[in-house]
């Protein structure tokens, strides 16, 4: 006898790999400055090994939803937005799409996504399917988990790093019927784009449309361009803006 989703298994082993996208975490990891010290104790023992209750282990974890590699709710920008609540497995798995724009971030570290990049990306691979989850691969990554690396800190203090544009975002979303966007850096806003608007614009955008968006990602340069899946799986927490997420992208072991 024969089952679909077993033979689907099958053909992991051999046809595709399983690709982790989300960075590990320590006491150690950044976050936004913005969030108080304190904040972070990872692996705190609260029932400790010898405990004539039950010879176990129990630790305590405690973060802000905004830590790591995340998804970000709608309510965390948007006055009475969706909160975590509104989104369970049917919000989960997606198509992904994966737009390189590396090339142009190691000429200019403040490079936003435009429209036309998307545009050029569709004239290759076909057009972005609804319900996709549109990743944006910029090279970031690599500077995790310097704070000051991934924030892009100059001698002046000033943060620079890449990120999206409005119009790239109007594009996926209301020319393309994309369900999520993505991208390896902290915020969702190139930072030049963010200074010169005086706030996140980008992000605001994405969360004002209902959208999903998961931050910090990692080894986008190991899954396909297109034709992958992606898996988006958080705690079941309700009322949550934010929280730390593991992605699991299924892509062809052979691509261009």
């Amino acid at each position: 006898m024969s089952y679909r989703l077993w033979d689907f298994f099958k053909d992991l082993q051999t046809s595709y790999e399983l690709v982790d996208l989300t960075h590990a975490l320590d006491n150690d990891s950044p976050y936004w400055a913005g969030i108080p010290e304190g904040s972070v104790e990872l692996g705190k023992t609260c029932f400790d090994w010898g405990n004539p209750m039950l010879e176990c282990l129990i630790q305590t974890f405690k973060f802000p939803g905004q830590f790591g590699t995340h998804v970000d709710f709608p309510g965390h920008f948007i006055k009475g937005g969706k909160l975590s609540d509104a989104y369970g497995v049917q919000n989960m798995i997606y198509p992904l799409c994966v737009i390189d724009i590396s090339a142009k971030v190691a000429e200019d570290v403040h490079y936003a996504v435009t429209a036309d990049d998307i545009k050029a990306y569709e004239k290759t691979y076909g057009d972005i399917p609804d319900g996709a989850f549109v990743a944006l691969y910029s090279g970031w990554a690599r500077h995790w988990s310097d704070m000051n690396a991934i924030s892009g800190i100059a001698e002046d203090g000033s943060e620079n790093f890449p990120g999206w544009s409005i119009d790239a975002l109007k594009y996926i979303y209301e020319t393309r019927n994309a369900a999520a966007n993505g991208h390896e850096t902290l915020d969702t806003d190139a930072s030049k784009l963010a200074a010169e608007a005086g706030d996140l614009a980008c992000e605001r955008y994405v969360l004002s449309k209902g959208k999903l968006q998961v931050e910090v990602l990692t080894n986008l340069d190991k899954v396909a361009s297109v034709g992958a899946l992606v898996f988006v799986a958080w705690a079941n927490i309700k009322g949550a803006t934010g929280l730390p997420a593991r992605l699991i992208a299924i892509t062809p072991k052979s691509f261009d």
